[in-house]
């Protein structure tokens, strides 16, 4: 590949390392791309608010494809520039089928309103240890339009969800996890990493061919085969190992720095 126009990363297990951090030799490597010219766009499960902590580690301005794709943030304005949603006719619906195929599954919502914008049902068992989300019922968690919703269900892997759920809300939702154990994130149908990435590179005028992308998990597959060169990371899911254009190291080995710095 010629050195690429745009270059598009996964936050967590990808460009952060086991310890959460960017590596010296990853921000060194993105701050010398950033200064030649060359795009560069976070694209990540997380949730707007999540994206300023990672941001402040590459000191360069940056756009961030959030929640999946569902949403555009501008961390350099800290604003939202546009979001996706799952209306409350469709999460009720989709809340419904995913409670009677997996009875005792737990449910939670990622919204934009910054008064409450992580929601969760009473008994809801956050993936992640820094559980920000506010507890109601689920009447009330279903009633305003969300970005994402999340189905929990510790005692299932994440594949098994899926495999469990794309027969009864599939067409409905695009079904991914970027957590192994228990996690699905419902995003609105036919939105995607790839969708959110190809809009920034429109914005930029940048095309698909000239996209290089790396991630690691099931949320990142899309957009790996969207991009004219996809890398998974050495850590990453079979599913990316074996869809990736390449494998680089793990996010504990450089992984992302190592392919950067042919070209930066």
């Amino acid at each position: 590949m010629q050195p690429p126009r745009l270059v598009a990363t996964d936050v967590d297990g990808t460009l952060l390392d086991p310890e959460e951090r960017v590596s010296p030799r990853a921000a060194a490597v993105v701050e010398r791309l950033v200064a030649t010219g060359v795009g560069f766009v976070l694209v990540t499960g997380r949730p707007p608010r999540w994206i300023p902590p990672v941001v402040a580690q590459l000191d360069v301005a940056s756009l961030a494809v959030c929640a999946n794709g569902s949403v555009l943030y501008d961390a350099g304005e800290d604003r939202v520039v546009w979001a996706n949603t799952l209306d409350p006719d469709a999460l009720a619906r989709i809340a419904t089928a995913a409670t009677e195929t997996l009875p005792g599954c737990g449910l939670a919502v990622e919204r934009v309103d910054l008064g409450a914008p992580f929601v969760a049902e009473p008994g809801y068992r956050d993936a992640w240890d820094n559980s920000d989300h506010l507890i109601t019922e689920r009447t009330a968690l279903l009633d305003s339009p969300a970005v994402k919703l999340l189905i929990r269900d510790p005692r299932l892997s994440s594949d098994a969800m899926v495999a469990a759920l794309t027969p009864v809300i599939g067409h409905e939702a695009d079904l991914t996890f970027s957590h192994p154990r228990g996690l699905v994130e419902v995003s609105p149908p036919g939105v995607t990493k790839a969708t959110g990435l190809a809009e920034v590179a429109r914005r930029h005028g940048v095309a698909a061919a000239d996209v290089v992308a790396f991630g690691d998990m099931p949320n990142d597959l899309e957009m790996l085969r969207w991009a004219g060169h996809g890398v998974a990371m050495g850590n990453a899911h079979p599913a990316l190992i074996e869809a990736a254009d390449e494998v680089t190291a793990s996010n504990a080995e450089d992984g992302l720095a190592l392919v950067l710095e042919r070209w930066f």
